[in-house]
């Protein structure tokens, strides 16, 4: 499901279940969307359950059941991610709140060098602040 451009949007009770053989498949994108609210979802991807595209403002996720899949990841930044070259953008003002988590590996990643390429090319700085 992919939610560009939109204000005020509120899903509820959404099932999202794409089959294992769809690899790369988020289950929810949002994109350059402002005030939307995801609750009681359940939602089984080989991606991102929820992943958060640029310029996505007021996004609240509650209530979700994700699994399998990567979790909620902020866009193509994915996971609290950046991609080596990236241009400069700003993820601020996260919050994560009353999280149960089950046999989860990596419970909440962020990873400014990710690379999926053998080859990556990480020579580039880091430039987080990060607080926790």
């Amino acid at each position: 499901m992919n939610i560009l451009n939109c204000k005020n949007l509120t899903l509820e009770n959404v099932t999202i279940n794409a089959p294992s053989e769809s690899l790369n498949t988020d289950g929810i994108h949002i994109g350059r969307s402002m005030g939307v609210h995801i609750t009681g979802a359940d939602i089984q991807t080989e991606d991102d359950c929820v992943s958060l595209g640029d310029g996505s403002q007021q996004i609240n996720i509650e209530k979700v059941t994700c699994g399998p899949g990567h979790g909620i990841s902020v866009g193509s930044l994915g996971r609290v991610k950046t991609w080596p070259a990236s241009p400069s953008g700003v993820a601020s003002d996260l919050h994560f709140e009353d999280i149960v988590m089950n046999n989860v590996g990596t419970p909440i990643l962020i990873d400014q060098e990710f690379a999926h390429m053998v080859n990556a090319n990480k020579r580039f700085p880091r430039m987080s602040r990060l607080a926790m």
